[in-house]
């Protein structure tokens, strides 16, 4: 069941990506118009990048400790199942703290490649 979940997520896009023509969307398409791709300068689009990426792990990480509450409420009473639990939850909590972490250093490191680039 896991190979053919995972093969239709692998392949799904491919399927969406078949009904499009792709020669007709090409940056000149768009360039009479406002949408404006590419006007960002680099260091705007990296910290874009990182902040949509850690944004995501975050959430993962949380999503993962309140999964691990809830296998530890529905276990009634069973040790082994409160044992998974609280490795999911410590689990989770150590992604948290290093998801914050990398926000924090990622946030100086481009704060100051920023105060130093700017002319």
């Amino acid at each position: 069941m896991k190979k053919i979940l995972t093969s239709l997520l692998l392949l799904l896009p491919v399927v969406a990506n078949a009904q499009t023509n792709l020669e007709d969307w090409g940056y000149n398409d768009f360039s009479d118009t406002d949408i404006k791709l590419g006007s960002r300068p680099l260091r705007d689009t990296i910290g874009g990048v990182v902040n949509i990426i850690l944004g995501f792990l975050g959430i993962l990480t949380t999503l993962i400790i309140l999964m691990g509450g809830f296998k530890w409420m529905t276990s009634q009473g069973n040790t082994e199942k409160v044992d998974e639990a609280k490795k999911l939850i410590g689990a989770g909590v150590v992604g948290l703290v290093i998801v914050l972490t990398a926000y924090a250093v990622s946030r100086f490191v481009l704060s100051e490649l920023y105060s130093q680039t700017v002319v």
